[in-house]
């Protein structure tokens, strides 16, 4: 049976950056086994599987990596947007997707894609010492939500980390991982993302991690609207916005490639 299946380019405005996305449109639910078979195929850091519901405007939502299934996923989300307005030519500048986190609004406004995404605010927390010693370099703050959040003296010092895998890989943090952030030279803020025992080590660009991030440098700074920079080697940059039990996380997209999957 054909599947149509995108690969799309998140939170960059130029191909091959950003966090690489498939997006797969479905007319019902694949078994869960399969579900997770085409994610490990496709072999990138999320793939996104849509339902359209009865309204135009509504889908259906989930988001697997090569190896589990995800309670939520920014990157993949945006770009299930993505495919929704430009690929399957919804008229609407609103795509409303129900998913295991709740319903997520994604608005268009020209190029500009805005995801409406709950916050998760992250409290003080005791750092393990396998993550301390994995990392190399003690933080200034730890605070945890879904993700353990390590907060740097600068931007140098967050994109000259290299944590050791090998030490990291110990661990399981399921479905969570490690922030590292600092605040930024040319935005407000920068940030890192990595997942013990993943496949893929280091995420690119990761819109979930946003939900701690951004109600954290908003009552750091003191404002509600921030720029941030996930300063991984392909970059991405976010439009942010802090509304209390919600976040705004804007950012655009390219399409790479475009076929189909016979399953």
């Amino acid at each position: 049976m054909p599947f149509p299946l995108y690969q799309i380019d998140s939170f960059t405005d130029k191909l091959f950056g950003g966090n690489p996305a498939a997006v797969c449109l479905l007319q019902h639910w694949l078994p869960d086994p399969v579900l997770l078979q085409i994610a490990a195929e496709n072999f990138l850091p999320e793939t996104a599987f849509i339902i359209p519901s009865t309204k135009a405007e509504h889908y259906h939502i989930r988001w697997f990596t090569p190896e589990i299934e995800m309670d939520l996923c920014g990157h993949a989300t945006l770009a299930a947007a993505h495919v929704v307005f430009k690929h399957v030519g919804l008229a609407s500048d609103k795509v409303i997707f129900s998913s295991a986190s709740g319903e997520l609004t994604v608005t268009r406004q020209g190029s500009l894609l805005t995801l409406d995404f709950p916050s998760r605010m992250p409290v003080t927390a005791e750092l393990p010492e396998i993550i301390l010693k994995g990392m190399g370099r003690k933080p200034l703050e730890v605070l945890k939500a879904r993700d353990y959040v390590l907060v740097y003296d600068s931007e140098d010092t967050v994109r000259a980390l290299q944590p050791n895998r090998a030490i990291l890989d110990k661990i399981n943090l399921d479905p969570g991982g490690i922030i590292i952030t600092a605040k930024g030279e040319t935005s407000d803020f920068v940030s890192r993302f990595f997942t013990p025992q993943a496949s893929i080590f280091e995420d690119p660009v990761t819109g979930s991690a946003h939900c701690s991030l951004i109600p954290y440098w908003s009552q750091r700074l003191r404002r509600k609207e921030l720029t941030a920079l996930q300063v991984s080697a392909r970059t991405g940059k976010l439009y942010c916005t802090d509304k209390g039990d919600r976040v705004l996380i804007g950012g655009t997209c390219v399409t790479y490639l475009q076929g189909t999957i016979y399953i």
